[in-house]
Formats: C-alpha cells, sequence, structure tokens
C-alpha cells in the first residue's frame, strides 16, 4: 500500500470530515429581502471554522516519507463554536476534538500536537494568533485516543457592526421604477469594503511546520 492509500485509509477511518465552518448562534444584525434578489444574514459573531490544509497532521519515524514510516495521524473535527455578543468586548469560543490512530500499539505512549488559533480580519489581516497543545494519550495496546480542545478571543462589536451609512444603504426599500432599483447595493466598492471590515473569523488548526503544511497540501 502506498504512503498516500495508507494515509487516507487511516484518516478516513478517525473522522467522516472536519467542519469548516460554524455559525453564531446569535441573531443577525441585518436580514434582507427588499425584492431585487438581496439576501444577507450577518452578525457581530465571528464565523468559525479550520483553514485548508490545517485540520489534519501525520507525523513520521525519522525523516521517510513512505507507509511503513508513518507514526500517528490525527485529525481536528466537530468545531462547535459560541458566543457572548452582550457586551461591548463580545467573546467566541471554539471547541473541538481531536482524534488519533498510531501505527505501533506497543506500550502506553503520551503525544502531545499543538494547535493554532487566530482572529481574521476582512479574510486577511491577523487580529490575533495563540498556540495552544492538545494531549492524546494511548494505552498499552490502544491504537486510538481522542482529546478536546477549546479556543477563545475577544472582537471588538463596534468594529463588527457595520456603519449606520452603510446599512441604511443596504436596507433601504426599492421600488420598481427608481434608478438604484435593481442594483445590489453589496455590489458598491464602499458597502463590500465596510463588509469586510466588519467581517470577524475564529480559525483553529494544527500548527505545522512547513514541511507538513506542503505535505498537507501537496498529498
Amino acid at each position: 500500500m502506498t504512503a498516500r492509500l495508507r494515509r487516507i485509509t487511516m484518516i478516513a477511518t478517525l473522522a467522516a470530515g472536519a467542519v469548516v465552518l460554524s455559525g453564531c448562534k446569535s441573531s443577525g444584525q441585518l436580514v434582507i429581502d427588499q425584492g431585487v434578489g438581496i439576501t444577507a444574514l450577518r452578525g457581530v459573531c465571528p464565523a468559525v471554522g479550520i483553514p485548508a490544509y490545517t485540520g489534519d497532521i501525520t507525523l513520521f519515524n525519522g525523516t521517510s516519507r513512505t507507509a511503513d514510516a508513518i507514526d500517528v495521524v490525527a485529525v481536528m473535527t466537530n468545531v462547535r463554536s459560541t458566543c457572548d455578543d452582550s457586551s461591548e468586548r463580545v467573546y467566541a469560543t471554539a471547541t473541538f476534538d481531536v482524534q488519533a490512530r498510531r501505527s505501533d500499539t506497543r506500550g502506553a505512549r503520551t503525544v502531545q500536537i499543538p494547535y493554532f488559533s487566530t482572529v481574521l480580519r476582512g479574510g486577511s489581516a491577523v487580529v490575533s494568533k495563540r498556540v495552544g497543545t492538545v494531549t492524546l494519550q494511548f494505552a498499552d495496546g490502544q491504537e486510538r485516543a481522542q482529546a478536546s480542545g477549546t479556543a477563545g478571543a475577544y472582537i471588538s462589536r463596534a468594529e463588527a457592526t457595520l456603519p449606520a451609512d452603510v446599512a441604511e444603504k443596504i436596507n433601504r426599500k426599492r421600488r420598481a421604477g427608481e434608478e438604484d432599483a435593481a442594483i445590489d447595493p453589496l455590489t458598491l466598492p464602499e458597502v463590500r469594503d465596510a463588509l469586510a471590515r466588519a467581517n470577524f473569523e475564529l480559525l483553529v488548526g494544527f500548527q505545522l511546520s512547513e514541511a507538513q503544511l506542503a505535505y498537507n497540501a501537496t498529498r
């Protein structure tokens, strides 16, 4: 069996797939449906998810990357989010499970895997980043182990709220015959920019080395 197939088999037996995005439970700031093809829902709570290629990790014995050198495979899954938006400092929490499988089941073993949590604004600007560790405990003869992790972050309500003039442009009722009746306000540059600035994400994933990230991206 090739290294690629061996690794895929191990991951498939751990989880059906990681949750990429998890919505916030609070009500949206804007609900728009004015009869001109506009529908939007947003709130001050950040979206929570796992960035591409960071939701699984493969540990090898030594420098070899062949199937028989695979030591441990772990996946991050079951991402859940809660959000307290009752004050000016919105607090979001992401919890997740890490499911792992090892190749050699001899002896009890502890495996520590680092993970990161980061807050992005506008899809690219890093507001904050923290690194934590998930500890997996394998009993003697045990092939699989599971652990849980948590990440949290504060976000400014003011920064996550659309300016009043932008909200008015989006919410204004439009009637047939008006000059801008057929224009989706979400396509206006000033509206798009304001939406991007008010958009926050809380992302979690494994803290990978460059080699590990490249392995995930090219496997």
